[in-house]
This record gives structure tokens, sequence and C-alpha cells, in this order.
């Protein structure tokens, strides 16, 4: 028998059908910071990560900006960049405490930074490299002994440095920016980093990386211990630019 429902019946149905629309749409993004945006810590500038660039409507482009600006628009989310330090993202402070919901500035996934954050399939395979002025004397990381290499803080360049430059002088700097200026001026005779940067530095001229270490790292973008549903987002998004083809078109416009 067909059941009629009475005007209070109906009403009473389509205010419960609003509440449970309105209870999925909050689901929909309660594992953000800021609804309807995907907000990204990243220490910047570091190119050919992290390049800044006022024409792009998050201010930034490079390799991973490029990628977390394809993985917003797939979750239809504008992109929101935070300028944040390498120690903030390497500690988990910026992600704990709620000022972004992913770390995006080429982070290695390793055993150390697991217990503090979650993090995504891996996106680029990179490798620590020893970069010098042309002509100098230094060819390896023995021949710093006594000299100064630069690191940047909190890095696994930092550790590398810290477990196999033992006679050199290690210092740490913020960013590449910083320890960049310190190698142009000569106060540093070297620096221990990505291959990343110090590639682009080497096609600037003027600068040659004379070493590439054994022990592949594969970068990951970080998210807050716990936040498995933005993970499995990311994830996807990051199949689905990969099975497209533009993962390739991105590699390619900054390593080919």
């Amino acid at each position: 028998m067909k059941r009629i429902l009475t005007p209070f019946a109906i009403a009473a149905l389509a205010l419960s059908l609003a509440a449970c629309g309105s209870d999925s749409d909050d689901n929909d993004e309660s594992n953000l910071v800021s609804s309807g945006k995907l907000t990204v810590c990243s220490e910047v500038p570091y190119p050919p990560f992290e390049i800044e660039d006022p024409d792009s409507p998050s201010g930034y482009t490079g390799f991973d900006m490029d990628i977390v600006q394809y993985i917003a628009d797939e979750m239809d989310l504008e992109l929101s960049v935070v300028p944040t330090s390498f120690t903030a993202i390497d500690g988990a402070s910026a992600l704990n405490a709620s000022q972004c919901d992913l770390a995006a500035s080429a982070i290695t996934i390793n055993d150390d930074r697991k217990p503090n954050m979650e993090f995504s399939d891996g996106y680029f395979t990179s490798a620590q490299t020893l970069l010098v002025p042309e002509g100098s004397p230094v060819k390896e990381l023995a021949d710093l002994e006594g000299k100064k290499i630069g690191v940047q803080s909190s890095t696994t360049g930092e550790t590398y440095a810290n477990e196999n430059a033992t006679g050199a002088d290690i210092v740490a700097f913020e960013g590449d920016s910083k320890m960049f200026q310190a190698l142009k001026a000569k106060t540093v005779d070297a620096l221990l980093q990505d291959i990343g940067p110090n590639r682009v530095h080497q096609d600037d001229g003027g600068f040659v990386i004379v070493e590439e270490y054994d022990g592949a790292e594969e970068y990951g973008f970080a998210m807050k211990k716990g936040n498995t549903e933005l993970v499995e987002d990311v994830n996807e998004a990051l199949q689905e630019m990969r099975d497209s083809g533009e993962y390739d078109t991105v590699y390619a416009k900054y390593f080919d």
C-alpha cells in the first residue's frame, strides 16, 4: 500500500535530508585547516622545487608547487602557500599547529620523520651532491679537511655531512639562498645538499657538482599524523597525475 506523507512529514523529511547533506559537506573538508583551500607549508624559494612567481595564482611555481597545484585542482580546492622554515616542517610543528594541511618542500621520506607525520606516496627520487666553485681544489668530500662546508638545517644533507665530512667545519643555514650566497662570498668552500638546487646553481654557471653520493632519497608530501583521509586524497590525485601523463610533462619542464 502506498504511504501518503502529510505536509508536516514532508517538511520534516526535507529538514532531515538537508541536515544529512550539511554533515556530508562538513566531513568532506573536516580534514582541512581552512574550508575550500589546500593550505601548503613550504620553505621558499628552493629552485627548482619552489620558485617565487607573481604570475602564478598561488605566487609560486616549481616542481613541488606545480604538483600540489594539480592536487588542489583535483580536490576542487584553492591552493594557498604559507612560507615556512624547514625546521618547522621537519619537526612537524607547523602541521601540528594547524598552520597548513600539507608540507611540500623536497622532504625526504625517512624513518626519523615517519613517527611525527604522515607521508604521501613518493613522487621524486633525489641524491646528495657536493657543489664547489669552478677551479676549486676540492674534488671530493675528503678534500674539505679543515675547510668549511655549507648545509641546510634539519635536512638529510646536514645529516650526511655530520656522518661523513668529519674533518670539515660544518656550517648550517636556514635555506638554499643563504647557503649559496655564502658560497659565492667564499665564506664556505662547498655546499652539500640535494641534487635539484645544486644542479640549478651549476646550470647557472660558475659552479660545478664534483660528487654525487649513493643512497637515493624519495621525496613525499607530509601531512599531520592521523590525517589518513587527506593522505588518501593526495595519493589518488598523484596517481591520476601519473596516469594522465601530466606528471611527465611537469618533470620534463624542470629536469629535462
